[in-house]
């Protein structure tokens, strides 16, 4: 079998270019260019077959309103249009929508609905067995609440997502959270439901929004257990970072034995990312999909199901990161060069196509140059401090 029969049996990519339509302005951070610079690096790498494609579908407010009230999607809908209802302007408070982070904008409910419909189409694909693995990196919008948009979500797709895999197959999911900032509205969604499992590492809450995801936060009634948090140290660095990663993830799925994995790809846990102050490489990029990967194997049949997210410095970040995840989801040649040689150059051409929009310098090299970064100061107290909440956060995993 060639590589890329090899991948078009492996795993399908989600993606339109109108999902570029999910944005807030021209000045917000949360920008969906990233998408097309990803695509585009894919392609030139020779990773991404048309074959492996497929464009997302809307879904319909009902499907939302599986996890969001009523009176919210009927809210969205109002906002969306180019000159809502004065009415609906002055209640957009009350949804969250009226933000510096969050603010409503024409096209709104259209653009996010179809955000959750990939990631429903997702759960379809590989719940249905016509593939092990998808990948639709427009989602991963988990920070919007039942009722009210925040952090950059107005609905909440992964959220939607596991709730259909639940309802329509019946599946146990584990749900993992890598963007630097909590997954608080996956974790509430399913706080008191004993077959979701949520399990998120990020900046503790001390220092970022959301604020939540103490380690204490473990679920309630029969849910407790089944939601665990590994808020780390700011200025933790890839080998802490793997290390609580790795050795809490091990346990949380060997106890709690899902049949999917549904995962969240924020890559704003990067040094390069504005928005946060945890210190990784890209190196953490690299090694958490493989876990993953083995470990949707070893326990679910291959089912994997994954999510885009946060990562704000789009050039450098955000298009080497969400490669490199689809490069280990297909077992792609690349992804064992890498192994080998970690100074590997990213295609040329693409670099040459994109270095005249960004004002810094592209990375020449698909893993970053660590030996050539200055160690973080403390080093060893925030190792020591993320092993102390790792110890916390694997009390209650056998």
């Amino acid at each position: 079998m060639g590589a890329q029969e090899a991948m078009e049996r492996q795993a399908l990519f989600i993606f339109d270019e109108n999902e570029t339509a999910y944005r807030f302005s021209d000045e917000h951070p949360f920008n969906q260019k990233r998408l097309l610079l990803t695509v585009d690096l894919l392609r030139r790498a020779g990773a991404l077959p048309a074959s492996c494609q497929e464009p997302p579908m809307p879904v319909d407010p009902e499907k939302l309103c599986t996890v969001h009230a009523k009176e919210y999607v009927e809210a969205v809908i109002a906002l969306s249009h180019p000159m809502p209802d004065e009415a609906w302007m002055r209640r957009a408070a009350t949804y969250g929508l009226d933000t510096e982070d969050t603010p409503f904008f024409h096209g709104m409910h259209e653009a996010t609905s179809t955000v959750v419909g990939g990631s429903v189409q997702a759960v379809d694909a590989v719940m249905t067995g016509r593939t092990p693995h998808a990948l639709h990196l427009g989602g991963g919008l988990h920070h919007a609440l039942s009722g009210k948009g925040a952090g950059f979500c107005v609905y909440n797709d992964a959220s939607v997502a596991i709730e259909h895999a639940k309802c329509e197959y019946g599946a146990r999911v584990l749900y993992i959270d890598t963007d630097v900032h909590h997954g608080d509205g996956v974790q509430w969604s399913f706080y008191t439901d004993p077959d979701v499992c949520t399990f998120s590492i990020h900046e503790t809450g001390k220092y970022l929004f959301p604020g939540t995801g103490a380690v204490q936060e473990r679920g309630e009634d029969s849910g407790f257990g089944t939601t665990v948090n590994v808020p780390v140290e700011p200025y933790t660095e890839d080998e802490s970072w793997l290390e609580c990663f790795g050795d809490v993830l091990v346990k949380v799925i060997d106890q709690f034995k899902p049949d999917l994995i549904v995962s969240q790809h924020g890559c704003d846990a990067h040094a390069f990312d504005p928005l946060a102050h945890v210190h990784c490489s890209m190196e953490i990029y690299r090694a958490m999909p493989a876990l993953i990967h083995r470990l949707a194997h070893e326990y679910c049949e291959g089912r994997w199901v994954a999510l885009g997210g946060g990562g704000y410095d789009i050039w450098r970040v955000v298009p080497r990161a969400w490669s490199l995840l689809w490069l280990e989801m297909t077992d792609h040649p690349l992804r064992d060069a890498l192994q080998a040689d970690a100074g590997l150059p990213l295609p040329e051409d693409w670099v040459t196509a994109w270095q005249p929009f960004s004002e810094e310098p592209l990375p020449p090299t698909w893993l970053d140059p660590v030996h050539t970064w200055t160690p973080m100061p403390r080093r060893a107290e925030i190792t020591a401090k993320n092993r102390q909440t790792k110890e916390i956060a694997m009390l209650y995993l056998k």
